[in-house]
């Protein structure tokens, strides 16, 4: 669509449906795209101001709707959602394609040797202590102290994880021992997302009505918004993981790869690459962003303080973050 924009755009919300599996998938591929790693600062603050300024009913002469909407996507690509600061760049999920696919992609082509296998899920553990942190959910501010205590404790779990899983597949087939970075990314994701997440189970994270009038802090909304992120991140290693190693697994016994090695890992790398292009939207589509919850599922108390405040509330909403 194009022309001026109208004054009644509700971009608070997607521009497509959430309600649909095919509509969050289409936001995503938006938010994901790792295009929008490479705009620079003055573009993302263009985009801020834009958005900011609609919301507040100031309106650019000759902005488009279209250009709003961008505008709106490149804003989402790099501010987080509740505290609306400016992301770290390799947090942000617009980064998950083409730091995933490089660490994944050596993480597969090197996964032979016990230093390999520690450094690279180190330094794939690191990256995800970095995204979980980025992208969590609620405002509440995290000390450096407990920042550090999650880091080692879901980091040291991960590799721990790696090596034991790595000790029993040396007894197995070569092609089972493909899959073990897989499965120990997936135990991973267990102990790495709780752990960086875990002021957010103590505390709880941010409920609103369907207005977006903040109701309290839910402890019980923080286990379903962590729990749906931990199944989206294995869903998206699944087909990055378990891909290309059959594929590797089969070009590795051509006569080209055996004359050059040293392709191995880029190949790997592209293949990860196109995999994660697909499964990262996806997967994050699996859940709505905003997701929900019956009162009846909170804390007692907080069910009380909803019925005095807002007696007509059957179902609260919160960001499950990503």
């Amino acid at each position: 669509m194009s022309g001026e924009v109208a004054l009644n755009i509700n971009i608070k919300e997607p521009r497509w449906d959430q309600g649909t599996f095919m509509g969050r998938a289409q936001h995503f591929f938006m938010v994901t795209d790792p295009r929008t790693v490479l705009l620079s600062s003055e573009t993302l603050d263009e985009a801020r101001v834009i958005v900011e300024n609609y919301r507040a009913g100031i309106v650019r002469p000759g902005l488009t709707e279209d250009e709003l909407w961008r505008a709106k996507y490149i804003y989402d690509s790099a501010f987080h959602p509740d505290t609306g600061e400016k992301m770290f760049v390799i947090g942000r999920m617009s980064a998950q394609v083409p730091m995933n696919m490089t660490i994944t992609g050596c993480m597969l082509t090197f996964y032979r040797t016990t230093p390999a296998v520690v450094f690279w899920q180190w330094v794939n553990q690191s990256f995800n202590a970095v995204v979980n942190y980025t992208n969590r959910s609620g405002d509440a501010p995290i000390t450096l102290n407990q920042l550090g205590a999650a880091y080692v404790s879901a980091t040291t779990g991960a590799v721990v994880t790696a090596l034991g899983l790595k000790s029993l597949a040396s007894r197995l087939p070569p092609i089972v021992s493909r899959f073990v970075p897989f499965a120990a990314v997936a135990a991973a994701n267990c102990i790495n997302i709780p752990f960086m997440r875990q002021r957010e189970l103590k505390f709880g994270i941010p409920v609103t009505d369907e207005n977006g009038n903040r109701l309290g802090e839910s402890p019980n909304a923080a286990k379903q918004a962590i729990a749906q992120v931990v199944v989206s991140r294995i869903g998206m290693a699944v087909p990055a993981m378990a891909i290309p190693p059959v594929i590797m697994n089969a070009l590795e016994k051509r006569a080209f790869m055996k004359r050059f090695p040293v392709l191995n890992a880029p190949v790997q790398v592209g293949l990860v690459g196109l995999c994660l292009v697909f499964a990262t939207p996806l997967c994050c589509a699996l859940f709505p962003q905003k997701s929900s919850m019956s009162v009846s599922g909170l804390e007692a108390d907080l069910q009380e303080s909803i019925r005095q405040a807002s007696p007509g509330t059957t179902t609260v909403y919160f960001n499950k973050g990503l």
